[in-house]
């Protein structure tokens, strides 16, 4: 079978090695600043919260110099074991920028009010060399939120992973803060397609909010807290013309599941009882990007109220 041509680079049914994941690297370029945009706000919390650095990203290769980029975590300062502990995150794909704007705004914002009632652990941008490519794969042309595993070859997810591995069997919940984007068709999927030598599947674009459960601990209570919140800001997606969601069917209005662990998926590393990955589409027509902010904001604050509710239950 002859496969079509449909991204712009590699051969049509052969996986790419090194030439073309260097030949990818190089078209992309720095968009935005994550030392201006994520560093400073980081840095101006320390009033707030417990800042650290739970590790660093190295990049370079024979055609790029060495980037270094420090990763930030957020700790509450009143921490305590009679509490719940809940890890908030966000930017694990770079370009889903409500993710980490969201996590940034209810840090300086909304955390507060949970003090003293909940344990929170943020990390508000997983992959920042992604996020100043505005792109989802890391430098190696790797998917951070498919490399949640033992020994992950994505620098980002291990990192994660080892600030998390402390607390393993506390956290009650986690909520990983994502976007569904038109370029995840136009761009993303194509990419993939050719980066592993297979033939691309045009699929469809959601329009609007949804969450994925985890189909291993499937929590629909949760689930529906989170929607219910967030539909007072912007639009639940609709189902597409198989009755599911990006090809998925639904566990209950607007929410499909996946299996978080075996997938790699990030939503899968804390073991916490309640998860969910949230998605927003920015280019809706019917969305602006300060919804899709303030859609994250409302989507942590109602997972931390359902999550407080529960353990006084």
């Amino acid at each position: 079978m002859t496969i079509p041509r449909f991204y712009p680079l590699g051969t049509p049914g052969q996986a790419w090695g090194p030439a073309e994941v260097q030949q990818w690297r190089a078209r992309q370029v720095r968009q935005r600043s994550y030392a201006d945009e994520v560093l400073s706000a980081v840095e101006q919390m320390r009033a707030q919260w417990d800042v650290e650095s739970y590790g660093e990203v190295v990049y370079a290769d024979s055609v790029h110099s060495e980037e270094r980029f420090p990763l930030m975590a957020l700790r509450s300062r009143s921490w305590s074991s009679a509490l719940p502990t809940v890890l908030v995150t966000g930017g694990v794909h770079g370009y889903e920028t409500s993710g980490v704007h969201g996590a940034l705004r209810f840090a300086a914002e909304h955390a507060a009010a949970y003090a003293g009632r909940v344990n929170l652990l943020m990390a508000p941008c997983v992959s920042p060399w992604a996020y100043e490519r505005i792109q989802r794969w890391n430098f190696d042309a790797l998917d951070p939120n498919r490399s949640f595993r033992a020994d992950s070859p994505a620098q980002e997810s291990a990192a994660l992973m080892r600030l998390v591995a402390p607390l393993l069997g506390q956290f009650a919940a986690h909520i990983d803060l994502h976007e569904t984007t038109d370029t995840d068709e136009s761009e993303y999927r194509p990419a993939v397609a050719a980066r592993d030598g297979k033939p691309f599947e045009p699929a469809t674009i959601p329009d609007g909010f949804y969450l994925v459960d985890d189909t291993g601990n499937p929590q629909p209570a949760f689930q529906q807290a989170i929607l219910q919140a967030v539909e007072r800001i912007t639009h639940i997606a609709p189902t597409d013309g198989e009755g599911g969601i990006i090809g998925t069917p639904l566990s209950a209005r607007g929410v499909i599941e996946y299996d978080m662990v075996g997938w790699g998926l990030c939503a899968g590393i804390t073991g916490a009882r309640y998860t969910s990955t949230t998605e927003v589409y920015p280019d809706s027509p019917r969305a602006t990007p300060e919804q899709c902010v303030a859609a994250q904001v409302a989507a942590t604050c109602a997972a931390l109220d359902f999550v407080i509710r529960a353990a006084s239950a």
